[in-house]
């Protein structure tokens, strides 16, 4: 299992998570995730190694910018 955090920039309600949770979990392989708009950050979880550009460029689907963290 391997999981990830991203810092997200941007996001400032729940509305900004749902976007972000919403592009993210289309993603293959990705079992789990949890983002939170106060510590600006994204948390994900899959049973394979995940696509650092992948996941960036889903997040910037929802229009913000993430960085590994």
């Amino acid at each position: 299992m391997t999981q990830r955090e991203y810092q997200v920039t941007g996001m400032t309600c729940g509305h900004c998570e749902l976007s972000v949770r919403e592009e993210v979990e289309q993603l293959a392989g990705v079992t789990d995730i949890a983002v939170s708009a106060a510590a600006g950050t994204l948390t994900i979880s899959a049973p394979d190694d995940l696509d650092d550009a992948g996941v960036i460029a889903a997040v910037g689907e929802a229009g913000y910018s993430a960085v590994r963290a």
